[in-house]
């Protein structure tokens, strides 16, 4: 498809999504968002993708919302409308939803919804002179794209907290021993290390087991016991003695070759997983 701010590329059954306003420094806007999103959903039907690296063009990834092409009005005296979702969440929530992994490679400044929409990827890498911030707090505006729920998850509620209220900039070694990044590179080099970690998650895993494993992570960890996950892992087990990427893993594992697993996702996801709608 053609859009305006972004652009998308597969190849070798890798997708990749920039960010393309460089003149703005990617600044964010609603086109660039509703973009995002229908491009991860083109992403997450397309059997012949199994990763998503997500970039921005120039020397930045994005600094934040474009405030000049935003508006915050809404109807009803200050209330949404029934089913407005607001843009960063429009692209959070697919992030989330997604049954592929998703790469996302960092330059420059990622800042306010720049760092936002990271949080859901998978894998963040990052240039040696990358910068992150949640700047709300000092523009007298909110945090957005669920980040209160996904940020403690991964850095803890600590540095959430310093992190959030403050709204300082966060410099790359310190994202890095947060784990808010996977690793540090020269700014010419995280687009390929982004590329070569995607190559080997396209050749060495299993699409289905990608997906499970993916949600599994952020649905059974947010609960208060781990008795669901317990009932969830036992189905899964039990259900391997059909599962031929379970056998085609082990035999490649035996015989030291890669694997060719062959389920995919659209037809071969287990029917009993409890995040799965239901169809009549």
């Amino acid at each position: 498809m053609s859009y305006q701010h972004i652009r998308t590329s597969v190849s070798d059954r890798v997708a990749t999504l920039e960010l393309h306003r460089p003149e703005a420094r990617n600044g964010f806007t609603i086109t660039m968002a509703d973009e995002l999103a229908d491009a991860l959903s083109q992403a997450d039907a397309n059997e012949d993708v199994r990763v998503v690296i997500l970039t921005g063009a120039g020397k930045d990834f994005c600094v934040g919302a474009d405030l000049s092409g935003l508006s915050f009005e809404v109807a009803n005296g200050g209330l949404p409308e029934p089913g407005w979702v607001e843009p960063a969440t429009r692209v959070t929530r697919r992030l989330f939803s997604l049954s592929k992994p998703v790469i996302a490679a960092v330059r420059g400044a990622a800042v306010g919804v720049g760092s936002t929409m990271l949080l859901p990827a998978d894998f963040r890498l990052a240039a040696k002179d990358s910068r992150f911030g949640f700047v709300f707090s000092r523009r007298g505006i909110y945090p957005e794209g669920g980040s209160s729920w996904f940020l403690p998850r991964l850095v803890g509620m600590g540095r959430a907290l310093d992190w959030m209220v403050s709204g300082r900039l966060i410099p790359a070694d310190e994202a890095l021993g947060a784990g808010l990044v996977r690793s540090l590179h020269e700014a010419d080099e995280v687009l390929g290390a982004a590329q070569a970690l995607a190559r080997e998650l396209v050749e060495s895993t299993a699409p289905v087991s990608v997906a499970v494993i993916r949600q599994s992570l952020y649905r059974m960890s947010a609960l208060p016991s781990p008795e669901q996950a317990f009932s969830l892992d036992s189905q899964l087990i039990a259900s391997l003695g059909q599962n031929p990427d379970a056998v085609e893993g082990v035999m490649a594992f035996l015989q030291k070759r890669p694997p060719a697993f062959t389920r995919t996702v659209e037809q071969d996801l287990p029917g009993f997983l409890p995040w799965r709608e239901r169809k009549s």
